[in-house]
Order: structure tokens, then sequence, then C-alpha cells
């Protein structure tokens, strides 16, 4: 492995931003990505916004899917390469591909198949949204496979420590995308079905410019790699072992969203548009918080391998220390420039207080979530993904009740809004308290027979 992405070696806080900082650049990018729709659709109209961000909760669904085949392959590799055995390391990429191609397939067919009744279930009063969202899921079905591929390719690129080339990949995939949503929603008047059009091309562009990279880049994670192989049912079996527990995690947290936004939806369209935008901006935390967390991930996996405690604890504080000092950032940039971001994608004034007012509630939930982040990471690094599940899901069920309960009072649909945030506090104080009560026993799972391994 290269010294330079050895990240069991070298000033922690250097290996985690050499890391870190590329992946948060193509989460960025990824957010960039999401907000091009959205600036163009919302010269359509509030009704646009609607109807892609209705579409795009299911776009959100598939990240549960795809997450299990993308965690083998970073668990997988990051402890193969921490150990010392590229050719195992190798082993959880190939498999993971296998997994992650039958779920995309599978999930993309589910869309096609049912888009009717799933869009139904957010009960839209506006038919033509209904229509519309209807149109944009069936054109990103097309997508999925090329989404879920890409990630696990993604994935082996960070673990190994690599994140810069999947960064550069990821900014062809934005280009590619701010070129062609103008073209395919206004020159060629596709409308949403020409932002989904887009957003399909875009997927293919930056699957093929990922796959070229890993057999030729200069800096791939291995030096002869096949991308089928023979399956191995132990590797396939570790890859959902890992993965499972994460994907619920994700699944569950979208069904939950989903059940939110059905009762944001009947506050109308304006409430259903600013819901969109406001959790669009204020995937700064998520998104890029996330992408902090894929980086320590890696980290945590490599030292795990190689049976680094110590290296493994220093990480988890500064990577602490630095997320909270960022979501106190978010929270600020939340608070005070509300307006300005809203307005970038809202053109219909009397709906910019709701955008508003939905950043400033959400804007209390960004430092747990940072601190989640941290502790969830740690977790995976080390393959231990069912607590940081069990809190999440736990925390999602809690979300939807008092979103539920919330949104009955005068509040309204702010109450629907101030039960997500809630929730959000809760599950990131409880994951992050559950990490520290049981860093000890964690780290115990560095065994004598992994200190053989890795000599």
């Amino acid at each position: 492995m290269n010294s330079k992405y050895n990240l069991t070696e070298g000033g922690i806080l250097q290996k985690l931003l050499l890391v870190a900082l590329p992946v948060m650049g193509s989460q960025a990018l990824q957010m960039l990505y999401n907000l091009t729709d959205m600036f163009w659709l919302g010269r359509l109209g509030a009704d646009a916004i609607a109807a892609s961000g209705t579409a795009g909760m299911y776009m959100w669904l598939s990240f549960g899917f795809l997450i299990i085949g993308r965690m083998g392959a970073v668990i997988g590799v990051s402890q193969g390469l921490g150990r010392n055995d590229p050719e195992d390391a190798q082993r959880y990429t190939q498999n993971s591909v296998y997994v992650s191609l039958a779920l995309g397939v599978f999930y993309g067919l589910l869309l096609i198949f049912f888009r009717r009744p799933f869009i139904a279930f957010f009960t839209i009063p506006d038919a033509n949204v209904t229509q519309r969202a209807e149109l944009y899921l069936l054109i990103v079905a097309f997508g999925m496979p090329f989404s879920f591929l890409t990630s696990v390719f993604d994935g082996t690129f960070a673990s190994s420590g690599n994140s810069r080339t999947p960064f550069l990949i990821s900014i062809i995939g934005l280009c590619v995308n701010m070129v062609l949503d103008p073209v395919f929603i206004f020159t060629l008047k596709g409308g949403v079905a020409g932002a989904a059009i887009a957003t399909v091309i875009g997927q293919i562009v930056t699957f093929a410019a990922m796959l070229i990279a890993i057999y030729r880049s200069r800096h791939r994670p291995f030096a002869n790699f096949r991308l089928f192989t023979r399956p191995s049912l132990p590797h396939i079996s570790q890859i959902l072992r890992w993965g499972i527990p994460v994907g619920l995690e994700n699944m569950f947290f979208t069904a939950m969203a989903m059940v939110t936004t059905r009762f944001t939806s009947v506050f109308g369209t304006g409430a259903l548009a600013a819901s969109r935008v406001g959790s669009q901006v204020e995937s700064m935390t998520w998104l890029l918080g996330g992408g902090f967390g894929t980086a320590l991930t890696a980290f945590m996996g490599q030292n795990y391998g190689a049976g680094k405690r110590d290296r493994i604890r220093q990480g988890f504080r500064l990577s602490a220390l630095v997320m909270a000092g960022y979501g106190l950032l978010v929270t600020a940039i939340l608070i005070w420039g509300g307006r300005l971001l809203i307005s970038l994608f809202i053109s219909e004034a009397e709906y910019i207080p709701l955008g508003i007012a939905y950043l400033r509630i959400t804007s209390f939930c960004q430092i747990p979530q940072c601190l989640e982040t941290v502790a969830a990471s740690v977790f995976k690094g080390t393959g231990r993904t069912v607590p940081p599940s069990i809190v999440s899901i736990v925390s999602n069920a809690l979300r939807a009740l008092l979103a539920w309960i919330l949104s009955g009072t005068a509040l309204g649909v702010y109450g629907v809004w101030l039960g997500i945030c809630l929730a959000a506090v809760i599950r990131g104080c409880w994951v992050f308290i559950w990490y520290l009560l049981s860093a000890r026993s964690t780290l115990r799972g560095i065994t004598p027979r992994t200190q053989e391994l890795i000599e």
C-alpha cells in the first residue's frame, strides 16, 4: 500500500484530513448536484420542486440498499489493507460488486413497477405534482444499478486512503449534470422529466469514469483488479453481516422521513417545497459530515486491522473536536443565513418564511448529528455496525411519533419539523454516549490472533 495512503502511520489529523477533505468535497458536489436540480426546477415553480422532492424520497430510500454493498467494501478493504492482506481486501470489493449489482437491479425494477402506489403514499392533493413525480421516478429507476456500483468503487478508493480520485470523478459528474440540466429542462422542454434524464446520464458518466479509474488510475487500490471473479460465499456472507444492519438503519430512517413528509404534505405544496429545499440546505451537515464519517471509518478500519488501539482513541478524540466545531458553524449559517439560502431556490415570496422556519428549527440538532457521525463511524470501522443501527431505528420511530403528535397541536407544520429535530438530538447524543461507555470493550476486539496476522 502506498505510504501516502497508509492511515496506520503519520500524523492522525493530517491523515484524517487527507482522506476526509476529498470525500467531503465529493459530498459537497453531491449537494450541489441536488441543488442544481432544485435551482432550475425552481424556475418552473413550487410544483416542480415538490414533484422532484417527493420522487427524491425514493432515491433517498435507495441508499438503504446501496449501503449494504458499499459497507462491505469500506470495512473489508480497510481492515484487509490494515492487516497487509491486499488479496483479501480485493475479494471484498469484487464480492461487494455482486451484492450491489443485484440490489441495484432489484431496486430499479421495484421503482418501475410500483411507482404509482409509491407516490400515492404521500396523498398529494395536486394531481399535476403526482403525475410529474411518477414520471421522475420512472426515469431515475434506470440509473440505480450504475449508482450502486459507483458507490462500491468509491468506498474502495476511500478505504485504501485515496479519496482524491473519487473527488475528481465527482467533479466530472457534477459538470455533466450542470450542463445538461438547463438543456433538458428548458431547451428541450422536458421539465421535471428533463431533470431526471440529466441525472441518469450523469450517473452513467460517473460510473464509467470510476470503472476506468479502478483499472487504470496510477493510485488505484489494487495493482491487478478483476471485476468479475468466482463469487466467494464467505465474503458475501460477511458483507451482508456488516451491511444489512446499516442498510436497515438507512431504510427505516428514510421510511420515517417519508411518514413525516406525508404529515407535511397535508399543509400544502408550499410546505412540501419548503421542507424539500430546507432539507437539501441542511444537508451541509449530513452530507459533508457523512463524508468525514467515511474517511473516519476507513481510518478506524485500517488501524483496527493493524491492532493500533491508541491511534483509534486519539482519532476519535480529534474527530469529535473537529466535527463539533463544524456543527457549530452550520448552526450559525442556518440561523443567520436562512433567508438568503431559501430565496435562491423558492421564487414565491409567500413560501420563503416557511423555509426560513425549517432551517431555524433544525439548526438546533446540527452539533448532535455531527457527534453521531463520529461515534457511528468508529463503531463501523471496527466492524460493530449493530449499535448505531439500533440507535437510529429506535430514534427514527420516535421521530415519526413526535412529528405526528406535534403536528396535531397549534404548531401545525412547525410541529412536524420540531419533532424531526428533537429525534435527531436524541439519536446523536445516544450513539455518542453509547460509544463512550463501550469504547474499552470495542478495542478489546483486537485479539492476539489479530496481532499474529499482522506480524
